[in-house]
C-alpha cells in the first residue's frame, strides 16, 4: 500500500527498520493491526511489573527528543562542489560541508557498516565552547538561512555554565550523533573519541548505552603536552582521554605494529639459532596449596639439579613443561646459575604485533603544540587552537584489528575541525603504501571576525578543513616529485609496482532537497488516501519543470543517495536508448539504470519488457498511468519512480 513517505526523498528510516526487525523477531509483541503492544514488551522486561523509578538508567533533560532527532529521516541532500575538490577522478576521499547529524543521516544508507574506524574530537564542554542546537531540519530556517550566506557561515550557540541545561545540551548533541554513527561502523569497527575531564564520565555512560557496556575497549590517557600550564591555580592538566568502543564482539583482538623501541628488549645471549628473544617468569603467582596440579620438580639441564619453587607453583602443567624442554625454550642463565628457569619468547613469534597500552606518551604520538606547529607550517600562520597532531591519529589508524594488518578501509571524522584526520590518512598511505580513505564532515561554522583565521580569509571553519588538505596534497606531491627527480640516471622505475597513493578528495555541501514536495503539508482534515492524492497533485504541479529548473547532476546525486549509492558513483550513457537519455550508474557494489527526462517514451518502457533483470529509476512525474503500470509489471521491486 502506498503512503506519503513513498513519495518523499528521505534518507533511511531507522525507526521503521528497527520496528520491522522487532516484528520479524517477536511477532507476538504486535497486535493484529500491526502495532507494537508495549505491554507485551514490558512482560519480557518484568512479567509482574516494571518500576521505572528503580531501574538504573542515565537520564537527562532532552534525551528522548535527542533519540528522535537521531532516527528521524533527513529530507536534505548533498551537492557536489567541483571547484573546491582536488583530483576528484582519482580519489574516493570526501570532505562534506554541513551540519553533521543531517549528513550522517544521509550517509547512513550508502555507508552502512562500511566504516572501519571513526575518530571524533568533539567540542569540549568547558563553558566557552559551542554546542549544536539541532535546528537544522528542512522546515526550520536557522541553519539554512545562515548557510545561504556562504561568506559568513553558520553561527553556533554557546553553552555557558549559567545555562540551566549546561550538561544536557552537550549530552543531547553527542547522543543523537553517536546513535546514528554506530550504524555506519562495520561489525569489527571501532570508534575513538577525544575528550577532557569535564565530560568523560558522561561520555562513558552514553557510549555504554549506544555501543553496549560490554563493547568498551579502553580509556587511553594521552599525554598532550610535556609541561604543565602555569595558568592553573590548582592542578595542571597535561593529559586528555581517548575513549574507545568497538561495534560488537566481532572484534576480539587489537594489536599495534612493533617498533624499534619495543624490539630493543629482544637479545640473544645464548646465540639461539632461532634469533633474538626475551623471557618471562616461569613462576605462578599462586601458591602450591592454591594450584597443587602445577607443583612438580624440574631439572636444570646444565647443573642436572632437580628443583621446585619453595612456596609457589609453576605457571604450566607438567606436559606443557616437557614440551618446553623438548623445544629448548627454558633459559637458566648463561652458565645455568639461575635458581629457576625463564620461558623464551622469540621475536619471530610476535608477528601479530603487540597489545597496545592505555598510556600514550607524547614522544610516540606528539603534542598539541606540535599539532599547532604542523598546521602553522602548512597554512602560513596560526589558525587553530590546540589541534591534534597527525601522529596521534596515525597511531590508531595503524592498529591491527583481529590481528589483521588492514591498510584499505574508510576512516570517518564527523567533527572535521582543521582536517587533521585527512592529513593523517594521506601521510600514512604515503608511508606504508596503504589505500585508506577518509570522510570528513565539518559544519560551516562562522569564524570570529577578530580571529587570525578570519583575517586570513577563512570565513568558515570548513574553509580551513578543505584548504589544509589541499596543501597536504600539494606537499606530498612535491615530495614525490623530488624523490623521482633524485632517481634520474638510475634504472627506470616499474610504474606498475609503485604504490598508488589516494591523493585528493571530493567536496560536497549539505543543501535543501531539490524536490519541492518536501514542503508539502498534509491536510489534517483529510484521511491518508486523500492526502496521498493531494501530494500527487502537488508533485505534478510543483515539479513539472523540475529538470529544466534544477541542475541534473544535483538531482542525480540526491536520488542515488536516497537509493543508498555511495558518493563515489560513476555514470555511463546508454546509447541503445534513442528516445530517452538513460545512464548506467554504479558505485562498485550497486548498479542501476536511471532517467531524469520529463517523460518516459513508450519505446523505453518496452525495452524493460525483455530486460526484467535490470533496475530502473525515473521521475514520478515522467510517467503516465499506463507506463507506470507496465514498468511495475515488468520490473516489480527493481523499478523505482522518484
Amino acid at each position: 500500500m502506498e503512503t506519503i513517505n513513498d513519495y518523499m526523498p528521505l534518507s533511511n528510516d531507522w525507526n521503521d527498520e528497527r520496528l520491522q526487525t522487532l516484528k520479524q523477531l517477536y511477532p507476538d509483541w504486535f497486535t493484529s493491526e500491526g502495532s507494537l503492544n508495549i505491554d507485551e514488551v514490558k512482560k519480557v522486561v518484568n512479567p509482574e511489573s516494571v518500576d521505572e523509578t528503580e531501574r538504573y538508567e542515565f537520564r537527562w533533560f532532552g534525551k528522548s527528543q535527542a533519540k528522535r532527532n537521531a532516527f528521524t529521516p533527513s529530507n536534505a541532500t548533498l551537492v557536489y562542489d567541483e571547484d573546491r575538490s582536488v583530483n576528484p577522478d582519482s580519489s574516493e576521499n570526501l570532505i562534506i560541508e554541513g551540519e553533521n547529524l543531517e549528513v550522517l543521516k544521509l550517509l547512513s544508507g550508502s555507508y552502512r557498516e562500511k566504516v572501519k574506524c571513526i575518530y571524533i574530537d568533539p567540542p569540549y564542554n568547558t563553558g566557552k565552547d559551542f554546542v549544536y542546537s539541532d535546528n537544522f531540519t528542512q522546515d526550520k530556517k536557522g541553519y539554512w538561512e545562515d548557510a545561504e550566506v556562504i561568506e559568513n557561515g553558520v553561527k553556533i550557540d554557546t553553552n555557558t555554565e549559567t545555562d540551566g541545561r549546561y550538561h544536557s545540551n552537550w549530552l543531547n548533541m553527542m547522543y543523537s550523533r553517536l546513535l546514528i554513527a554506530r550504524q555506519l561502523l562495520k561489525e569489527d569497527g571501532v570508534i575513538f573519541i577525544s575528550i577532557d575531564d569535564n565530560e568523560v564520565h558522561h561520555l562513558r555512560k552514553i557510549c555504554d548505552e549506544v555501543f553496549g557496556e560490554e563493547n568498551f575497549l579502553v580509556n587511553i590517557i594521552w599525554e598532550k603536552r610535556f609541561t604543565k600550564s602555569n595558568n592553573s591555580k590548582l592542578f595542571g592538566s597535561i593529559t586528555e582521554h581517548l575513549v574507545c568502543y568497538r561495534k560488537s564482539d566481532s572484534l576480539n583482538s587489537v594489536k599495534e605494529p612493533r617498533n624499534e623501541k619495543s624490539d630493543s628488549i629482544y637479545t640473544n645471549p645464548d646465540k639461539d639459532e632461532r634469533g633474538v628473544w626475551t623471557s618471562v617468569s616461569y613462576v605462578n603467582p599462586a601458591t602450591k596449596d592454591e594450584r597443587p596440579n602445577l607443583v612438580y620438580k624440574i631439572q636444570n639441564p646444565i647443573t642436572k639439579i632437580q628443583t621446585e619453587h619453595p612456596t609457589n607453583a609453576w605457571k604450566y602443567e607438567y606436559s606443557t613443561y616437557l614440551k618446553h624442554v623438548e623445544d629448548n625454550k627454558l633459559y637458566w642463565g648463561v652458565n645455568g646459575d639461575n635458581s629457576f628457569p625463564r620461558l623464551k619468547k622469540f621475536l619471530f613469534e610476535m608477528d601479530g604485533g603487540m597489545v597496545p597500552s592505555n598510556l600514550w606518551n607524547h614522544k610516540d604520538t606528539g603534542t598539541t603544540d606540535q599539532g599547532s606547529k604542523i598546521l602553522e607550517d602548512l597554512m602560513g600562520r596560526s589558525l587553530f587552537d590546540f589541534p591534534k597532531p597527525p601522529s596521534l591519529i596515525k597511531r590508531f589508524l595503524k592498529l591491527h584489528l583481529n590481528s589483521e594488518e588492514d591498510k584499505d578501509f574508510i576512516a570517518l571524522d564527523f567533527f572535521g575541525g582543521s582536517g587533521t584526520t585527512g592529513q593523517a590518512v594521506m601521510e600514512l598511505n604515503k608511508e606504508d603504501g596503504g589505500n585508506r580513505k577518509f570522510i570528513l564532515v565539518q559544519i560551516p561554522e562562522a569564524t570570529d571576525e577578530k580571529s587570525e583565521t578570519y583575517k586570513a580569509g577563512y570565513k568558515k571553519i570548513s574553509d580551513v578543513t578543505i584548504e589544509r588538505n589541499k596543501r597536504v596534497i600539494a606537499k606530498i606531491e612535491k615530495e614525490l616529485a623530488e624523490k623521482e627527480k633524485k632517481k634520474e640516471g638510475e634504472l627506470p622505475l616499474d610504474k606498475a609496482k609503485e604504490p598508488q597513493i589516494n591523493l585528493g578528495f571530493k567536496v560536497f555541501k549539505l543543501q535543501k532537497s531539490n524536490f519541492p514536495r518536501v514542503d508539502f503539508a498534509p491536510n489534517p482534515e483529510f484521511n491518508e488516501t486523500e492526502n496521498l492524492d493531494l501530494l500527487k497533485k502537488y508533485i505534478a504541479e510543483k515539479e513539472s519543470q523540475l529538470v529544466n529548473v534544477f541542475n541534473k547532476e544535483e538531482l542525480l546525486t540526491e536520488i542515488l543517495l536516497k537509493n543508498n549509492f555511495t558518493l563515489n558513483y560513476t555514470t555511463i550513457q546508454q546509447e541503445q536508448f534513442t528516445k530517452n537519455e538513460i545512464l548506467f550508474v554504479t558505485d562498485g557494489e550497486k548498479e542501476t539504470l536511471i532517467c531524469l527526462d520529463v517523460s518516459i517514451a513508450p519505446e523505453t518502457a518496452s525495452h524493460f519488457k525483455a530486460h526484467t533483470d535490470t533496475k530502473f529509476i525515473c521521475l514520478e512525474r515522467a510517467l503516465d498511468t499506463t507506463t507506470k503500470y507496465n514498468l511495475k509489471h515488468y520490473l516489480g521491486d527493481k523499478f523505482n519512480a522518484f
